[in-house]
């Protein structure tokens, strides 16, 4: 088993006793035996001011872009980065007076636009230029640190669910994209980042031996980080991702589809490591709630194969082909945001979106992201830790 950067800190906590301490944090910041970091950190005598959770809050009960209003009382100060407004995902500076050590730990699953690393890049920000010292407690990236996938962000299309210039998928763990960030963006700030000890970057989180904390609503297992890079897509249109169901971003559809023949099509494309399993599903809240929808399951067979993103963007591309009548791209507020539609600021610009509409092949969408993957594969090496 790995330590992750919370196991190891707790090691060595002593030279920081006489820090006044926050920590940005939710469920999933635990010990390798499931103690969490905020219980360790007052045990191992740390003061610790207050805690910052992110969006869903601190054990992770509300669901996708809803305010977080009221959090548990742990003996310190608990405070949601995610409110009403835009406003609300960046720190008051208020609540950074009286501390001088930032502990961030929680775990991300790989794609540029879940939102916990973004709150982490928000809150850097907000530190820039003052005396505290930011500290990455660093834990695995569970898609492995060697595979990126899928487009560069356009600085254009910077929202809640775009805050790095890095592609969808992006092989990096939260110290590693801390360090790409504080250097890409001039940041002027003290970051510390505290290794895991025994994570190589070919690990998935299943060969690290740490145990799983559902992250959020929907990020039941492991099976469901697999694919979230491209089944994420599926918010910015009227497919359901299946929230509501107990396979969320596993199942998907829709009322106006046939599965057995929407899952023909999709084995068609011939997508390596994947394939396609006809459903009927019912979800009990967000899109189609208590509505029959057909669709698929998603079944990842060869996980080093699978390229989540390009899955993504053929389930999309062949709803919109084979129900173009049905088939919508949402457009509305999304993450706070309301310029663009919410598939545009999810692919970092509206180019996949135009050349779906425009009829484009699916080998043909893929080529055009394909010489940032390789660019971006050189400009991240100088940010490995491991």
């Amino acid at each position: 088993m790995i330590q992750s950067g919370l196991d190891v800190f707790v090691s060595n906590s002593d030279p920081y006793r006489k820090r006044k301490v926050a920590l940005i944090a939710n469920q999933t910041s635990v010990t390798s035996d499931l103690r969490y970091g905020w219980d360790q950190c007052k045990d191992k005598g740390l003061d610790l001011v207050r805690i910052f959770s992110p969006e869903h809050g601190l054990f992770a009960v509300e669901q996708d872009q809803i305010a977080v209003r009221m959090e548990p009382e742990l003996g310190c100060e608990v405070v949601s980065l995610y409110g009403t407004s835009a406003q609300s995902l960046i720190p008051d500076p208020a609540l950074l007076s009286d501390i001088d050590l930032v502990l961030f730990d929680i775990q991300d699953v790989g794609s540029r636009y879940y939102t916990y690393l973004n709150t982490m890049a928000l809150f850097m920000k907000a530190i820039s230029g003052s005396d505290i010292e930011f500290m990455v407690l660093d834990r695995p990236n569970p898609l492995a640190g060697i595979t990126v996938e899928g487009p560069m962000l356009d600085p254009a299309y910077q929202s809640f669910v775009g805050v790095f210039d890095v592609p969808v998928r992006h092989g990096l763990t939260a110290g590693e994209l801390a360090r790409f960030y504080q250097a890409g963006r001039h940041l002027d700030l003290n970051l510390t980042v505290i290794k895991m000890r025994g994570w190589q970057r070919s690990m998935r989180y299943c060969e690290t031996g740490l145990p799983w904390v559902p992250p959020s609503p929907n990020m039941p297992t492991e099976a469901t980080a697999d694919v979230y890079p491209g089944m994420c897509l599926l918010e910015g249109t009227n497919l359901s991702e299946g929230r509501g169901t107990a396979m969320p971003f596993l199942t998907l559809g829709a009322p106006f589809i046939e599965g057995r023949s929407y899952a023909r099509a999709l084995a068609a494309l011939n997508l390596a490591g994947v394939t396609f399993r006809p459903v009927f599903f019912k979800p009990t809240f967000n899109k189609y709630a208590n509505q029959i929808n057909q669709g698929v399951f998603i079944h990842v067979t060869q996980p080093h194969l699978f390229a989540p993103f390009k899955t993504g963007v053929a389930v999309i591309k062949t709803a919109f082909d084979m129900y173009e009548n049905d088939f919508a791209f949402l457009r509305g507020v999304y993450e706070f945001d309301d310029r663009y539609p919410a598939f545009d600021l999810l692919t970092g610009s509206g180019a996949i979106r135009e050349m779906i509409g425009d009829g484009r092949n699916l080998r043909e969408i893929c080529q055009s992201w394909q010489s940032t993957e390789d660019i971006f594969e050189e400009e991240r090496q100088p940010y490995f830790l491991y």
